[in-house]
């Protein structure tokens, strides 16, 4: 999972890094990865799915409150969005921008019950369990923190290249309050 805290270089901690038992648990890791790599393929030939990518304010937004805390409102958003037999205002309850979870939320299908229901076999009807929505989570978090690395990458080679404007000369002809000062 990536640290969003620093806007420089987030320290990555990817799954496979944590220690595990050899045993079950490799087998039931390696089919999760490639379920999540299955589906992002799927939603990356998505033309509307695509196109969804985080801007500076969410960002910052991410930096600032870090990955635990993201997490927590993406656990949440679900939890009471999405979780319902029957959300309220079901297909129009993710708005468009205002946080990552809800782009993440659009990006991955994850936004409405139907979409839920076409990508990712979730049908509705019925409340999603408390594994369901930790797998939608999980679905989130992974695209926000593919989304992350690029733009962290992209800021940190950009901090130390940025130059300041050289300020422009000031001439005594230009402005009345000027031209007092060089009378």
């Amino acid at each position: 999972m990536t640290d969003w805290r620093c806007k420089c270089q987030p320290a990555l901690v990817m799954a496979s890094d944590s220690i595990s038992e050899p045993g079950a648990g490799d087998q039931a890791d390696s089919a999760h990865e490639e379920t999540m790599r299955a589906l992002f393929a799927r939603l990356a030939q998505s033309d509307f799915r695509r196109r969804f990518r985080l801007g500076p304010k969410e960002w910052d937004y991410l930096c600032e409150k870090g990955s635990e805390l993201i997490r927590r409102h993406a656990a949440d958003f679900i939890a009471a969005r999405l979780a319902p037999a029957e959300p309220p205002h079901d297909g129009k309850q993710t708005p468009m921008r205002g946080h990552p979870v809800f782009i993440a939320q659009h990006a991955t299908a994850t936004c409405c019950r139907g979409c839920l229901a076409k990508w990712h076999g979730l049908p509705r009807g019925r409340p999603l369990d408390a594994a369901e929505q930790a797998r939608v989570v999980e679905v989130l978090m992974h695209w926000l923190e593919q989304q992350a690395a690029p733009l962290a990458r992209r800021r940190s080679a950009a901090s130390p290249a940025r130059k300041l404007a050289k300020p422009k000369p000031l001439t005594s002809g230009s402005d009345p309050v000027q031209r007092d000062l060089f009378d």
